[in-house]
């Protein structure tokens, strides 16, 4: 039994134990270099698209998609036993990944086929496939010397695991922290389904009074509304610690692994790594990629002073003090008060409106009035030991990987094709990675002989605010906007329709493939669409009108300070891999800070950056390195494409229908560009995003 390599569509959590990881993957290697040896033996009457390309990418798809199932359980069921398995088989996979296409004698047969007759005349999906894979060979550095190929091969390996340590130390720092209050009168200002949400967390801990930790559900409504400056204070300290104290600091990781990355970019003749990075993503370079942050910053930039005095004047203005620079731990709390007062708005209002399970299914609705799909839960079992089934045996209940975890299927609305399925976790554990994302474990593709695709398999995961003292989980609007944005990424994936998996969502460019989840947090600000599911939770009732006209009149307060927060993330991202890396730098914080002033709020304390906590950029050896621009890039992309259902009924389901067809669908099949142009008849308006921000 491999139950890591197992083919069945519904994944055997309870056999994936750690001790499987190290036989099941050098098993899965072994497989993979098997294949490979069929092809670089293949004699030149036998080349042809199915022996050469189209082998090539499936032996790697089954090698990369067990490997999925084994990151996978490192982000949401971290152990020590785990990580030393993960860790060992870590390099093995990662070179091998990197040495495939380093391979002379692989090399040459693909690019002997590209060449033949047969390649000339190739069309569609299979003349995308080809062009890709070539690609691929030649990005990587296929026609470089021996002695540079080697280096590579090796890079590859050392940055898999200096990215994996950096994910790790940030983990084990965030868990590591925590403060418990016994005195209530020291949590004024605290909403109540905060204070909650501590007393459960210190009961689940055995203690008395309320816990707090640095996960994100438990310390932001604590830096928003909490009343004691102190501890705003020593809760933002502790936060910008994680990952830079004693044997968990980053500092040294990020230097070694943007070291790494340079020396790749090098070896590559490139000028540094985002123009590895970036050479077949929109941008194309690093220096179109800065170019776009800085017009951004440039455009954002005044609104940006008037927000910055404005909060000052404001927090002068109630404690009767002169106007200055905020403290760091005073900026979401003042911003907070002079929201309520400006828009008579609080965040918190919305919660009883926003159950996890009712914004969920109204969700699920949404896909179905507009882009034509049938999502139904199937039941759920969690099994501490492997569970007793037949081979092949698909009844219900589904096996998931935490009793939390919810399983469904996704169906065709017009012919009740079974177009997916998907696991959905959302709340925090200690053994599970912060943040928010979606992956995907199978693809399904079409069958021999014209059979209908498989259906593909995906994931959803969050940490959001959990159910407490038999209250259903209440989510912010933000959480809400997370989880449609997650749904977004699925959507991707369970609509596709590309005859290979080398052409699916994974696979596009990343400055495009935040589209799809963009574009899905719109709907949560239309009244339309709200009305679907957005109900209080014990009264059933809608929500009031004027509720979200406050809602919709304080969406762009402070605005450009977010927008600015992204554009400094993303400026930051690119001058440490095009600036400071190639030009040399001491320490990393005095670096940083003059080149980010003018991205930055001025506080009277200065905040250290995110740099060493940046998970997008530094947790895996690509990642969003040289690309957190994607965000704002798709961002325009997003703003622009919800323009058109805007005008012709953000429910019409036949606008929904064309977005499923010519985004959703498509995959990596067609170069992005054109993508959007075969939606919208045209090019991006970056205006759009202007506008909708309320800086235009």
């Amino acid at each position: 039994m491999n139950p890591f390599l197992a083919k069945s569509f519904h994944i055997p959590w309870s056999e994936l134990t750690p001790e499987r990881v190290v036989p099941d993957m050098t098993l899965a290697l072994e497989r993979a270099e098997s294949q490979m040896d069929a092809i670089r033996t293949l004699p030149p009457e036998e080349v042809s698209f199915k022996s050469v390309p189209l082998r090539f990418c499936q032996a790697l798809e089954d090698l990369f998609e067990a490997w999925n199932v084994v990151s996978h359980l490192d982000q949401v069921r971290n152990s020590e036993e785990l990580r030393e398995a993960y860790n060992e088989m870590l390099p093995m996979v990662t070179s091998f990944g990197a040495k495939v296409l380093l391979d002379q004698e692989l090399w040459k047969q693909v690019k002997s086929y590209s060449l033949s007759e047969e390649a000339q005349g190739l069309e569609g999906p299979e003349k995308r496939l080809l062009e890709e894979l070539v690609a691929d060979f030649t990005e990587a550095g296929a026609d470089l010397p021996e002695d540079k190929r080697a280096r590579l091969e090796k890079l590859s390996s050392e940055l898999a695991l200096a990215t994996q340590k950096f994910s790790e130390n940030v983990l084990d720092s965030t868990n590591a922290w925590q403060k418990l209050i016994e005195d209530e009168s020291l949590l004024a200002g605290l909403p109540e389904s905060a204070r909650i949400a501590a007393r459960e967390a210190a009961r689940q801990k055995e203690k008395e009074g309320w816990l707090f930790t640095l996960h994100a559900p438990s310390i932001m409504p604590l830096m928003k509304y909490l009343d004691d400056d102190s501890i705003r204070r020593e809760v933002w300290e502790a936060s910008t610690k994680v990952a830079w104290q004693g044997e968990r600091d980053n500092t040294d990781l990020i230097r070694r692994i943007l070291e790494l990355r340079q020396e790749k970019a090098e070896v590559l003749g490139k000028r540094d790594y985002a123009d590895v990075v970036l050479e077949r993503r929109m941008a194309g370079s690093g220096a179109r990629a800065d170019e776009f942050v800085s017009d951004l910053k440039d455009k954002t930039a005044k609104a940006f002073g008037l927000e910055n005095e404005a909060l000052a004047a404001f927090k002068a203005e109630k404690t009767g003090s002169s106007p200055e620079a905020l403290e760091p731990w005073e900026a979401g709390y003042w911003g907070e008060k002079q929201m309520q007062e400006k828009f008579d708005f609080d965040n918190e209002a919305m919660r009883p409106y926003l159950p996890i399970d009712s914004v969920l299914d109204g969700m699920y609705s949404l896909a179905t009035k507009i882009f034509g799909l049938r999502i139904e839960q199937r039941s759920t079992s969690f099994e501490e030991k492997p569970a007793t089934r037949l081979e092949g045996d698909e009844r219900e209940p589904i096996e998931v990987w935490h009793p939390e975890v919810k399983f469904y299927e996704v169906f065709d609305s017009g012919d009740d094709r079974h177009l997916g399925s998907f696991y959905a976790d959302w709340h925090p554990r200690s053994d599970k990675r912060s943040g928010a994302w979606m992956n995907y474990f199978k693809m399904g593709v079409p069958g021999e002989d014209g059979a209908p695709r498989g259906p593909h398999l995906g994931l959803m995961c969050g940490n959001m605010t959990a159910p407490v003292e038999g209250k259903p989980a209440l989510l912010t609007h933000d959480e809400a906007n997370t989880v449609f944005h997650e749904f977004g990424h699925l959507l991707h994936h369970l609509c596709a329709e590309v005859k290979y998996k080398k052409l699916s969502m994974g696979n596009v460019p990343w400055d495009y493939v935040e589209l799809p989840s963009q574009i899905m947090e719109n709907w949560l600000w239309e009244r339309e669409s709200l009305d679907l599911f957005a109900r209080h939770h014990e009264t059933g009732e809608p929500i009031p009108e004027e509720l979200f006209q406050k809602l919709v009149r304080a969406r762009n307060y402070h605005a450009a300070t977010l927008q600015m927060r992204q554009l400094c993330l993303g400026k930051m991202d690119l001058l440490l891999h095009r600036k400071l890396i190639n030009e040399g730098y001491g320490e990393l914080e005095k670096e940083l800070e003059p080149l980010l002033r003018e991205y930055r709020t001025v506080f009277k304390t200065t905040p250290p950056t995110i740099a060493r906590q940046f998970g997008h950029l530094f947790s895996d050896p690509v990642g969003y390195a040289c690309a957190y621009y994607s965000y704002k890039w798709s961002e325009v992309l997003d703003a622009d494409a919800f323009t058109r259902f805007q005008k012709e009924g953000v429910m019409n389901p036949q606008t929904g229908l064309s977005f499923r067809d010519c985004i959703l669908s498509k995959g990596n099949s067609k170069p992005a560009e054109e993508l959007f142009r075969d939606f919208m008849g045209r090019d991006p308006d970056p205006q759009a995003l202007l506008v909708r921000s309320g800086l235009a």
